[in-house]
């Protein structure tokens, strides 16, 4: 293109937006005008619909700045433009694989401010862009018409959730994902719905049936991102959650500050106002209240029949072609499933025994799985021989060390979910590996020897059950668990309360010289516990001085009932009644349920209670307490590869490798600096200027030699004048009278 022609263009585009100026200022006057531009564009729309391919660069340039100028206009004349979006949307769907790259980009950006100006709704822009996203070949339009779909997505939910536009893009969605499961096109209803799922735009359970159906599908590219939405999808929503709570907190006295020592301009002050903005808009964020977000695994309408259709299509199938990595994820999904609802698929463990050895690919991923799909409804007698595979392929002397302590954990793990999966001679065989000369075989089998002192103490030999574990079997406190066997629901902390209980009562036998266990036939004295007169006082002068509780019948024609035996209060002039209960209470074992569903707990109970669990949770946190509830570890986030191999690393690092543990979070120094130069570069990294003094010793010598021989010659009056109105320009905060409040 010759120079005079690139000049001619140029001035064409200089008169369009000059003239669209003019029009935006005012509309009427300048009707004439527009029109005929509407007129030029309208020429120019039929001259390309001729001939797409054939128009030449002039005509294409010409009708990408008509289109421009008529889409900043469109509101000004809705009766004049009101075939203006049909126009673009008729070229971009025909002919978007065709067209101009710019010219492409153009009529997008153009549909996207005809929807800014509400000249358009959302409906109408998404269902123009998504048909043409799934089948341009274009890479770079592929990726504006993703942004650009998110992006109206997330401005029509900013104020409010916009249900109609959200229903039906996630109705569109999910008919691309089930109208052809073997197309990778499907692949987009992924990305977006993963995003919109990350951004918490939507949070229903009709997009987590979207990505159902997606781990569902043939391709091998869709169902695996279905799958890592499930294993990974809710972990990113937090991290963009806490990365978008962690922004940088704006300074506004240092921003006011550098406003007035520098010289005053607009930038300066809308560089204030918009850091105000922002400090108000952080504000109401952190006082806003914390959205519900439910896992995409608890939305799921039916995870039983879809763990069961997961495992047939990509795992039990033979005719499935998924790579080890992929099938290794759908696995790690449908056990993680299994574990968390507590569902039944029994195939699913006869179809481990094949993977269970140390030859294996990615073997400590299958016995983590393994692991995470067992919970305490499985059958023992489906997870017991899984486990006598893992002892004899895994636990051996020949074993390399790194294998044989992951087969420990892994069975300790599976152990932990279902104890009544181990048999008596298996396990104390593997109890004996605590004796080997390897650290890590060692911590393994230490803790399957832990796990089984709480869970199943009546397995192990007398030696290894340990003190806590022979008191409780011989009072009692230990029972046998029992196949289906659910804890009820109970107050949380309580069990806490009732041996903080058992021990007071301990103490006041003390106090008194008796023994701390009452003897057969004893009668104690004092207060029965809970009803202490300093923690729960009841007085009224109106009371039955019988003693007896008052049953209230509901009619009064009722006769007079009998007396609930069961339930009569204590007489308080009987002791021995009252050491008669005071006995019981101190021979039986500590039962946090009886003392639920027995006693009223008072204030005092109740404030103690909260005493208790709160120094309970410090000293898990500090690891004094060991956790007890193994089996709910890993509901949160799963159990890994790494988890099932940390055993084995518990070996003596090396010299590089304590080094890089040293260094690692802390800021990389290319060279040694001085304390005095670390603070200037903090200083200047902060933008804060130097000191007089600094700058004064930069001078050169010979500009400040005249001053160092006027102050020789200062006379002592004049030096106490001049240190005088120092001291006094310091206290008014300096020649610019800072410390002065204005």
């Amino acid at each position: 293109m010759g120079k005079r022609k690139v000049a001619a263009l140029e001035k064409v585009e200089a008169d369009l937006a000059g003239l669209q100026y003019r029009i935006r200022k005012d509309p009427l006057a300048y009707e004439k005008e527009f029109i005929e531009n509407w007129q030029q564009f309208d020429a120019a729309h039929e001259k390309f619909l001729a001939a797409p391919i054939n128009a030449d660069s002039n005509s294409l340039i010409s009708f990408r700045e008509q289109i421009d100028l008529i889409a900043h206009c469109a509101e000004l004349y809705p009766r004049i433009t009101a075939t203006f979006p049909d126009a673009l949307k008729d070229v971009l769907t025909k002919h978007h694989a065709v067209l101009e790259p710019t010219l492409r980009e153009k009529i997008v950006s153009s549909l996207t401010l005809l929807r800014r100006k509400d000249v358009i709704d959302s409906s109408y822009l998404l269902t123009t862009l998504l048909p043409i996203l799934i089948s341009t070949p274009s890479k770079s339009l592929r990726m504006i018409l993703y942004q650009k779909i998110l992006s109206d997505l997330r401005n029509t939910n900013t104020k409010a959730t916009n249900h109609r536009v959200n229903r039906s893009m996630q109705i569109a969605l999910y008919n691309l994902v089930t109208s052809d499961r073997s197309s990778p096109k499907a692949l987009w209803a992924v990305k977006l719905v993963r995003e919109l799922w990350r951004r918490q735009i939507w949070t229903d359970a009709k997009t987590v049936d979207i990505m159902r159906q997606a781990c569902l599908a043939d391709n091998e590219k869709v169902a695996v991102g279905g799958v890592r939405f499930f294993l990974g999808g809710d972990k990113e929503r937090e991290e963009f959650e806490d990365d978008s709570s962690d922004e940088e907190t704006v300074d506004v006295k240092k921003v006011k500050h550098s406003i007035e020592i520098n010289k005053k301009s607009k930038k300066a002050k809308k560089a204030l106002d918009r850091a105000v903005d922002k400090v108000k808009k952080q504000e109401r964020k952190k006082h806003s209240p914390h959205p519900l977000n439910f896992s995409a695994l608890h939305l799921l309408q039916d995870p039983q029949g879809f763990s069961e259709n997961l495992f047939e299509k990509h795992l039990q199938n033979s005719k499935a072609k998924l790579a080890l990595e992929s099938r290794l994820l759908v696995l790690q999904l449908v056990t993680r499933l299994v574990g968390l609802h507590k569902l039944t698929v029994i195939s699913l463990y006869s179809w481990f025994i094949k993977y269970l050895s140390p030859k294996q690919q990615s073997a400590s991923s299958f016995l983590a799985s393994l692991a995470q799909g067992t919970h305490n409804l499985v059958p023992p007698d489906a997870i017991e021989p899984l486990i006598q595979k893992i002892a004899n392929e895994f636990v051996s002397e020949a074993s390399a060390t790194e294998v044989c302590s992951a087969g420990l954990n892994a069975i300790r793990e599976i152990c932990a979910r279902q104890p009544l999966a181990m048999n008596e001679t298996l396990l104390q065989d593997l109890v004996e590996y605590r004796k080997s000369k390897d650290k890590g075989v060692v911590m393994a089998a230490k803790g399957l020897l832990s796990l089984y002192r709480e869970q199943g103490a009546d397995m192990l030999k007398k030696k290894d059950r340990g003190k806590d574990a022979t008191i409780g079997l011989k009072k009692g406190s230990i029972k046998q668990v029992k196949f289906g066997e659910e804890q009820t629901g109970e107050i949380e902390g309580l069990e806490l309360l009732a041996k903080w209980k058992e021990e007071q009562r301990k103490r006041k036998r003390v106090e008194r010289g008796l023994p701390e266990e009452a003897e057969a036939g004893e009668k104690p004295e004092g207060e029965e516990d809970g009803w202490d007169s300093d923690e729960w006082e009841v007085a009224s002068s109106d009371s039955s001085d019988s003693g007896e509780w008052i049953r209230v019948s509901d009619s009064e024609d009722e006769g007079e009932p009998e007396p609930d035996t069961k339930r009569q209060k204590v007489d308080p002039d009987d002791p021995d009644a009252e050491e008669d209960d005071k006995e019981n209470a101190e021979t039986e074992a500590i039962d946090f349920m009886h003392l639920a569903t027995t006693q009223i707990l008072t204030p005092a109970d109740l404030a103690k209670l909260r005493e208790l669990r709160i120094e309970s949770n410090v000293d898990k946190a500090m690891g004094r307490k060991r956790k007890q509830d193994m089996e709910s570890r890993h509901i949160d986030e799963g159990l890994t590869a790494e988890q099932i191999e940390a055993p084995s690393k518990l070996r003596k690092s090396t010299k590089e490798e304590r080094i890089a543990l040293a260094k690692e979070g802390k800021p990389d120094r290319e060279e040694h600096k001085s304390t005095q130069a670390i603070r200037k570069a903090k200083k200047e990294a902060e933008g804060k200027s130097t000191t007089n003094k600094e700058k004064a010793r930069k001078k050169n010598f010979m500009m400040t030699l005249g001053k160092a021989k006027i102050k020789q010659k200062r006379s002592l009056v004049t030096t106490r004048n001049i240190l005088k109105n120092h001291i006094d320009r310091s206290k008014s905060g300096g020649r610019r009278r800072n410390g002065i409040a204005r």
